[in-house]
C-alpha cells in the first residue's frame, strides 16, 4: 500500500505505482533534477554492471519490490566493493521494515527496496529529533491516520524540504529500515503534518510510535528482556485466579463470622473494591502481570483493614453505652483521621515503586496505587452510605458488630508493653546480627536483575539431577557463573547464567541459548523442542528466558537504594508534619529500618538452611510494600497516642503510650491475621515466580505488627518523653 502525507483538510489524492526507472528518476525521493540525473545515471552503471539479479529478481514494474528469501541475495550484492563504486554516497538502498503480501504477486511475502537520497555524511535531510509529538488519529474519511508536530526549527525546515518535494516521497527511517514513504501533496508550512492511507489501526500506533522514537538520542538496543512461553503463561494466569479467589473467600469467611451483618457490608465493599480495581486497569490498557496479581491479592487482605479499624472503632463507643446510630457516627469520624494517614504513606511508597521500579514492578505499583485509592473510598463512604442507611429509622436490630463468636475478644487488654520493649530489642539485635553475619560469609542470592546475564526455565518430562546439570552447563559456557535450580516441581529449572553478560546483541542471545541446549542435550542425552507442549521422555524445552544487561542491572540496583532510601525520608517528613514532632517519625523510620533488616536477616538465615530465595526487582517491591504496610500499622498506633495525649496531659507517658497500643491491638491483630491468610494463600498458590516476593511478604507482615508495638512506640518514649506533650 502507498501512504499519503495530506497537507489540506479536503486533500483524498492518492500515489501510484512506480516503474523502476521512474522510482531511480525524476517521480523518486530525489529533491532536484540533478539529483535525478545522478540517479538514473547510477541506474545505468547498475545496469551494465552484470548484477543481474538486481533486476532480474525484481517480481513486478512497480518499483523494486522481491520475494523475502531473495532479501539476502540482494544484500550481498549492495556489499560487493564494485558495486559499492557504482552507487553515489548520496544514495541509500533500504528495506521496508516488514514484509507486504501482494495480491497480484501469488502468497508469498515481499519486500519493497527503497532508494532514498540523502544528505552529506549519509545523513536525513531532517532528523527525528525536531518531533514534538506524533500519535494515532483518523482522516477525514475516519481512516486510520499519524498526525505530527514539529518545533520551530523543524518545522522551518520541513517547510523547505516538502515545498521542493511535491508530488515526489519522503521516507521515514528508523535503524535503517523504512516505516513509510508517504507522497507530499503540497507544501506544509507550520510543522503540523497528517499521514494517511491504507493503514490499519495497529499501522497507524506504530508510526506513530516510530516517529516518536525519532527524538531518542541513541539508537535503541535491549537491555532488559523476558520471553514467557504460552504454557507457562496459562499456569501464571491459573495460579493468580487461585490466589485471588481463596484469598476473598477467607476473608469474606471471616469478616461475617466476627463482625455479623457489618462484615456483610465489608464484604460488598471489598467486592466492589476488586471490581473497581479491574475497571480502572482496563480502561489504562495496563497489561496485569503475575506480581499485579499479587497487588490485588494484597490489597484484598490490606483493604480490610480500613473497616475493621472502622469497625473497632464503633465497638468501643458501643462497650461505653452510646447508643447505635451515635456509636456510627463517632466510629466513622474517629477513624477518618488514622484511615487517611496510613493510606496516604503506603500510597507514597508505591508512588515511589512506580517511579524507579520497571518491567512488572510498575503493574505491581499501578495496581497497588489503585487498590488504596478504591479500598479508602469503599471503607470510608460506600459502606458509611450503606450502614447508615440500614440504621436509617433507629431500628438497631437491622445493624450489627459483633457475634457470640467476637464478643469481649481481645477487648479490655493491659499489657505492659514499654516494660517489655528492652527483651524485643535484644532479640530483634540477635537476629539482625545472625542475618548481617551470614550475609557477609555466604552473600544473598541475588536474581538476573541485580547482577545482569541471562536466566531460563527449562522443562523435562522426568525430575533431572541439578548438580550434574549444573557441572554440564558450567563446562559448556566457558566456566563462567552458573546456577541451576529447581523451580516449582521437581521437572523444571531455571537456569541463570553470566556469560556474555557485556554481549546484547540478538547474536549472543542465540549464542548463548545453543550453548544451553548444548550443555543440557550432552549430560541428559535429550533433543531440545521449541513446544513445551511436546516435551516428551526424550525432549526438553525452554518455556521462558530473561535478560538483564550489565549496565541495567547496575541501573536497578541503584533504582532501588534510592526507592528505599527516598521512601524513609518521605515517610518521616510526613509523619513529622502530620505529628508535628520529629520523635514521631524518627521513632517510625527506625522502626523501618528494623524491619527491612529483620526481612534480609531472614531470608540470609533461610539461605543457610537450604531455603534459598532470590533477591530481586521483586523482592525490592516486597520491602517497599512491607514499609507501607509497617507504616500503615505504626500510624494507627501513633494516632491513638496522639489522641490520648491530649486527653490526658498530666498522665505518666509510658502509661498513655501503654493504653494507646493496648486500645487499638484489637484492630492489630485482626488487619494482620487476615493479611497474613491472605499472603499465606499467595505463597502456597503463587507459584514459584512469586515465591520469594510472598515469603518476604509473611515475614514483613508478622514483622511489621511486631515493629509496631515492640519497636516504633517504645523509641519516640526513649528519644525523649519528656517533650512529647
Amino acid at each position: 500500500s502507498t501512504n499519503n502525507l495530506d497537507i489540506s483538510s479536503d486533500s483524498t489524492a492518492t500515489s501510484s505505482g512506480q516503474s523502476l526507472e521512474e522510482l531511480l528518476g525524476g517521480e523518486s525521493d530525489s529533491v532536484s533534477t540533478d539529483a535525478a540525473a545522478t540517479a538514473q545515471a547510477a541506474l545505468d552503471s547498475l545496469r551494465n554492471s552484470g548484477v543481474s539479479q538486481l533486476f532480474s529478481l525484481v517480481v513486478n514494474n512497480e518499483g523494486l519490490v522481491y520475494n523475502v528469501k531473495d532479501s539476502a541475495k540482494i544484500n550481498r550484492i549492495f556489499r560487493r566493493a564494485d558495486v559499492k563504486k557504482l552507487v553515489p554516497r548520496t544514495y541509500k538502498f533500504l528495506w521496508d521494515v516488514k514484509p507486504h503480501d501482494h495480491e497480484t504477486l501469488g502468497d508469498e511475502p515481499h519486500l519493497q527496496l527503497h532508494i532514498v537520497k540523502v544528505g552529506r555524511g549519509g545523513k536525513a535531510p531532517l532528523e527525528g529529533d525536531v518531533i514534538t509529538d506524533a500519535r494515532q488519529t483518523l482522516d477525514q474519511s475516519t481512516r486510520p491516520a499519524v498526525s505530527m508536530q514539529m518545533n520551530a526549527m523543524g518545522a522551518k525546515r520541513w517547510r523547505k524540504l516538502t515545498g521542493d518535494n511535491v508530488g515526489n516521497q519522503i521516507a521515514i527511517v528508523l535503524d535503517n529500515y523504512v516505516y513509510s514513504a508517504p507522497r507530499v501533496n503540497g507544501e506544509i508550512p507550520n510543522g503540523n503534518s497528517e499521514i494517511s492511507g491504507n493503514f490499519t489501526l495497529e499501522e497507524a500506533k506504530d508510526l506513530a510510535n516510530v516517529l516518536k522514537a525519532g527524538t531518542l538520542p541513541a539508537p535503541t538496543r535491549i537491555v532488559q528482556e523476558a520471553i514467557v512461553g504460552a504454557t507457562l503463561g496459562h499456569e501464571a494466569q491459573l495460579q493468580g485466579v487461585v490466589s485471588i479467589v481463596a484469598g476473598l473467600l477467607i476473608v469474606v469467611l471471616f469478616m461475617v463470622a466476627y463482625y455479623a451483618k457489618g462484615g456483610f457490608v465489608a464484604n460488598f465493599a471489598l467486592i466492589f473494591n476488586i471490581f473497581m480495581i479491574m475497571g480502572i486497569l482496563a480502561q489504562l490498557n495496563a497489561a496485569l502481570t503475575l506480581p499485579g496479581i499479587a497487588g490485588i491479592v494484597l490489597t484484598i487482605g490490606m483493604s480490610i483493614d480500613a473497616n475493621v479499624l472502622i469497625f473497632e472503632r464503633i465497638r468501643e463507643e458501643l462497650r461505653k453505652g452510646v447508643a447505635l446510630r451515635e456509636a456510627i457516627s463517632t466510629g466513622y469520624n474517629k477513624a477518618f483521621s488514622s484511615i487517611l494517614d496510613s493510606n496516604i504513606t503506603t500510597f507514597l511508597t508505591a508512588i515511589i515503586l512506580y517511579s524507579l521500579g520497571q518491567g512488572p514492578v510498575k503493574g505491581f505499583a499501578i495496581t497497588l496505587m489503585i487498590g488504596i485509592g478504591s479500598s479508602f473510598f469503599s471503607a470510608v463512604y460506600i459502606t458509611r452510605v450503606i450502614v447508615e442507611f440500614m440504621v436509617r429509622k433507629g431500628d438497631e436490630s437491622k445493624m450489627s458488630f459483633r457475634t457470640p463468636f467476637s464478643k469481649g475478644v481481645l477487648s479490655d487488654m493491659h499489657i505492659d508493653f514499654m516494660v517489655k520493649r528492652y527483651k524485643a530489642y535484644i532479640f530483634s539485635g540477635i537476629v539482625i546480627t545472625t542475618g548481617v553475619v551470614l550475609m557477609a560469609l555466604n552473600g544473598l542470592n541475588l536474581g538476573v536483575d541485580f547482577k545482569g546475564g541471562r536466566s531460563y526455565v527449562v522443562s523435562f518430562e522426568q525430575p533431572v539431577v541439578v548438580s550434574d546439570l549444573k557441572v554440564s552447563l558450567i563446562k559448556a559456557f566457558d566456566g563462567t557463573g552458573t546456577e541451576v535450580k529447581t523451580f516449582g516441581a521437581n521437572n523444571v529449572v531455571k537456569v541463570t547464567t553470566s556469560f556474555m553478560v557485556e554481549e546484547e546483541s540478538t547474536e549472543s542471545d542465540e549464542v548463548v541459548k545453543q550453548k544451553l541446549i548444548a550443555g543440557i542435550a550432552e549430560i541428559t542425552g535429550l533433543s531440545f523442542v521449541e513446544n513445551p507442549e511436546m516435551v516428551d521422555e526424550s525432549h526438553f524445552s525452554i518455556g521462558s528466558s530473561g535478560k538483564v544487561g550489565a549496565t541495567i542491572a547496575d541501573d536497578i540496583k541503584k533504582d532501588s537504594m534510592k526507592a528505599m532510601g527516598l521512601s524513609l525520608i518521605v515517610i518521616f517528613l510526613y509523619i513529622f508534619v502530620r505529628f508535628r514532632k520529629w520523635q514521631f517519625g524518627l521513632g517510625a523510620v527506625v522502626a523501618l529500618l528494623h524491619d527491612t533488616l529483620i526481612v534480609m536477616s531472614v531470608f540470609a538465615i533461610a539461605g543457610a538452611l537450604g531455603y534459598s530465595f532470590e533477591i530481586d526487582q521483586v523482592f525490592i517491591a516486597a520491602i517497599l510494600t512491607i514499609i507501607g504496610y509497617s507504616i500503615n500499622d505504626t500510624v494507627i498506633v501513633f494516632d491513638r497516642i496522639r489522641e490520648n495525649l491530649g486527653l490526658h496531659t498530666t498522665t505518666d507517658r509510658s502509661k498513655v503510650f501503654n493504653e494507646a497500643i493496648n486500645s487499638t491491638l484489637n484492630r492489630t491483630v485482626i488487619t494482620s491475621l487476615t493479611t497474613l491468610v491472605v499472603v499465606l494463600v499467595l505463597f502456597i498458590f503463587g507459584g514459584a515466580v512469586l515465591r520469594g516476593f510472598s515469603f518476604a511478604l509473611l515475614v514483613g507482615v508478622m514483622i511489621g505488627t511486631y515493629s509496631s508495638i515492640f519497636i516504633a512506640a517504645p523509641v519516640v518514649v526513649d528519644l525523649d518523653t519528656k517533650k512529647i506533650k
